[in-house]
């Protein structure tokens, strides 16, 4: 009877110590994973910006083509002036759009990173409670080592909305300006 006792003991111990590596292995896992995402969605950020630096050169190219051709123009009138202000409306409203899109990509993406390093965090710091109470000798209690995808407080939308308002309070202006310079230069 005693050596049953004994090898119960002795059972029950090693699946506890396995329980506990498996434990380990799987945070590791989870911490792999979202540091892994983390990069990923810092590669899809930068990679979304530069898009957007192509659109930002592509639009300007193009403002800076009909601003030389109104400079230019020795048969364009006043009467004429719904011409340039309405390409320059288009290819704003164009831009608009491919602006709109990308920033909602690089958004989402800053959004999804910033779950992925909550995550990443909660669960390095869970590895670390789990490795110093290991060290300590303290592994008799089992505890809950779940860990959920974070997600940021609401706060964190304003950032969101201020990259919004700066990118669209920059292109309302440019509008404002290559009309009136239409308006000023064919009319004056």
């Amino acid at each position: 009877m005693a050596e049953y006792e004994t090898m119960t003991t002795h059972s029950h111990t090693h699946h506890h110590s396995i329980s506990k590596d498996s434990l380990l292995q799987a945070i590791n896992t989870i911490i792999q994973l979202h540091f892994e995402k983390t990069l990923e969605k810092k590669h899809s950020v930068d990679l979304q910006k530069k898009q957007l630096h192509h659109h930002f050169q592509l639009f300007f190219l193009f403002l800076s083509l009909i601003f030389v051709a109104l400079v230019q123009s020795t048969r364009l009138h006043c009467r004429h002036v719904w011409i340039p202000i309405g390409l320059i409306s288009l290819s704003h409203l164009m831009f608009y759009v491919a602006v709109a899109q990308t920033l909602r990509c690089i958004n989402g993406f800053k959004y999804q990173r910033r779950c992925h390093k909550l995550t990443l965090g909660l669960a390095t710091e869970r590895l670390r409670q789990l490795k110093m109470r290991r060290s300590e000798g303290n592994e008799e209690e089992e505890e809950d080592v779940e860990i959920h995808y974070q997600e940021p407080p609401e706060s964190y939308f304003g950032k969101f909305k201020r990259n919004w308002a700066l990118y669209f309070g920059f292109l309302i202006f440019i509008y404002g300006f290559m009309v009136s310079s239409s308006v000023v230069i064919l009319c004056f």
